[in-house]
């Protein structure tokens, strides 16, 4: 979790200025997701997935308890 300072900044700051940031830091880390052996690599991009699938998962589990409320 982030600091509550850091989290207003990024409240403070325009969409656009955000999504510079993201890719900023996109762009500086994507070498990183190759560098290894082809098993490592492999493995960095399966735990990738799990995480984003559990994001989604948790997304629609928190929609579908806000549709119960209705």
């Amino acid at each position: 979790m982030r600091h509550p300072e850091t989290l207003e900044a990024y409240r403070q700051m325009t969409p656009s200025e955000r999504l510079q940031i993201t890719l900023d830091l996109i762009r500086e880390n994507t070498p990183y997701l190759f560098l290894g052996t082809t098993d490592q690599v492999k493995r960095k991009f399966e735990l990738l997935r799990r995480q984003n699938d559990d994001r989604n998962r948790r997304m629609l589990e928190g929609v579908a308890r806000t549709k119960d409320m209705e």
